[in-house]
Formats: structure tokens, sequence, C-alpha cells
């Protein structure tokens, strides 16, 4: 070989805007991630119970439904606080149970901008877990697979003279003591004596 045909080889090394690249491209995969598997999430547990936003006529309907109640109110699977602060408007001491983080401190936050701050509560845990004792009024938006199990967990927990409203899905053995609108928006009133 010549030495004009030796090519010298520099290792490669990056450069500040290569680095710079590298990082705000994998910090931005890392804060996606975290933002988004509270929301995905529910799909791998046993019962998918997904985020779905309550609608203006669903919360209408479950006031209703509850029209004349007083006591405390319970939203299972609370969402981002819809049903909690309608009732809390309403005179109810309301409490919301939801296992997505993002979800429960969005609806801390629209509490406090509303001014309920101090007659709602929002709990991040998992409603199977949750006492429905101290609740005369619970609302539940489930899904279908879980109704029944559901069931048997009200049945087994909650007091003497209390409301259940079912929303999208009716309980599984109960008849209803009402129902109220219709298609997505019905709910289903259960009073529940011992």
């Amino acid at each position: 070989m010549t030495e004009s045909n030796v090519v010298e080889r520099k290792p490669l090394s990056l450069n500040n805007s290569g680095l710079y690249l590298i990082g705000l491209t994998g910090g931005a995969a890392i804060a996606l991630t975290v933002v988004c598997a509270p929301f995905v999430s529910p799909a791998l547990r046993r019962v998918c119970l997904p985020y779905v936003p309550a609608t203006s006529t669903q919360i209408e309907n479950v006031l209703h439904a509850l029209k004349g109640r007083k006591g405390n109110l319970l939203d299972l699977g609370s969402g981002d606080g819809r049903i909690v602060l309608a009732a809390a408007s309403a005179g109810f001491k309301s409490t919301g149970v939801e296992l997505n983080p993002w979800l429960v401190w969005y609806s801390r936050f629209a509490a406090l901008k509303a001014g309920f701050h101090q007659k709602t509560s929002f709990y991040r845990s998992d409603l199977w877990k949750f006492s429905l004792k101290p609740y005369n009024n619970i609302v539940i938006f489930g899904v279908q697979q879980m109704m029944e199990e559901l069931e048997e967990k009200m049945t087994r927990e909650v007091s003497e003279d209390t409301y259940v409203v079912a929303c999208r899905f009716p309980l599984a053995h109960r008849n209803p003591d009402a129902t109220i609108g219709t298609g997505l928006d019905t709910v289903w009133l259960y009073k529940f004596n011992r």
C-alpha cells in the first residue's frame, strides 16, 4: 500500500447536539410511558374497567335517582370526578375511588378549582379492597364482567338503607327499584335493605 491510499480512521464521537437529541427523545419516551401506563394497565387486570367519561345526561340521571337522599356518596371507579363533583354540588359529602393516579390528581384539582375540596375526597385504591360500609349512596360505572362479583361485595358490606346506582350495566341478580334514562345513559337504582 502506498502512503496516499491509507485513510486514517478516527473513533466515532457524538457532538453536543447528538447527545442532546438522544437525551430529549429518551426523556420523551419515558415521560410518555409514565403518563400512558395508568390508562393502558386496566386492560391487563382480571376485569378491565377502562376510563370512559360520564355524559351530562348520565350525571343528571344519577342525581335524579338520588333525589331526596342525603348522606355520604361513594363513586367506585370515579374517573375524572364528574359524578363526585355533581353530587357535592347537590349536597352530598362525596368520595371517589379510582386506580389511575393521574385521574385522582385531576379530580382533586377539579374539586379545588370548583370550590368543593372540603366536600369531596378522592382515593387511589382498588375498588375491591375499599370498604363500602360508611356509604349510604353508591354509584358504579362498571362493566358487565364485574357486576355479579360487585353485587356480592355490596350484599356483604353495605348498610341498611343504602342506595346503589349502577350505570351502563345493571346488577346481575337484583331487580332494580327504578330505571332512569335510555340507551347508554340508563341508570338502575337498587335499594339495599337488610
